[in-house]
């Protein structure tokens, strides 16, 4: 017996659990399946298999949506990163400078970077973070995802401009 003291009915309903006869195996009430002994409920259709017990009935809460804590700032692209056709070297090309020529600072040779022509040669953006000016070097796969800057560790989300598209 409980040496604590509890009122009747609760001991009432913790002893009647305790006594409680467990499944002996058979066929489910409801489906016809047969199911090994003491289990609780039918594995194929969640029936309570004990005609003793109950389900307990649970209140659900009202659905509250939460606030969303995180801030994401816009950080817009300046530039790509590309490698010269001629040495192979890496440049950074300003988005204002797409369909227009230009040199490359290591080997001098011209050429155009045009966007739709030239998008599987860009292997990254440049832009610098809103929140503490830092220039950051971007590879393509984060263009689309909401990441953190390097240095101040800010939300932010990179945003190419208006014309400007890499798929």
């Amino acid at each position: 017996m409980l040496n604590a003291p509890v009122c009747d009915s609760l001991r009432f309903s913790f002893l009647t659990v305790l006594n409680m006869p467990a499944w002996p195996g058979g066929p489910c009430p409801d489906c016809g399946d047969d199911m090994p002994a003491n289990l609780i409920r039918c594995v194929t259709c969640r029936a309570l298999l004990n005609t003793d017990l109950v389900p307990s009935q649970i209140e659900y809460p009202e659905f509250v949506p939460l606030k969303e804590i995180l801030a994401v700032t816009d950080c817009r692209v300046r530039g790509y990163l590309v490698p010269c056709p001629r040495c192979h070297e890496e440049l950074r090309i300003s988005h204002k400078l797409c369909d227009k020529k230009v040199a490359c600072k290591f080997c001098s040779s011209h050429f155009e970077l045009n966007l739709q022509r030239h998008v599987n040669v860009i292997e990254g953006i440049y832009a610098t973070c809103p929140h503490c000016d830092e220039s950051l070097r971007v590879a393509r796969r984060f263009l689309k995802s909401k990441v953190a800057c390097r240095f101040c560790q800010k939300a932010i989300q990179f945003v190419m401009p208006p014309g400007a598209e890499l798929d």
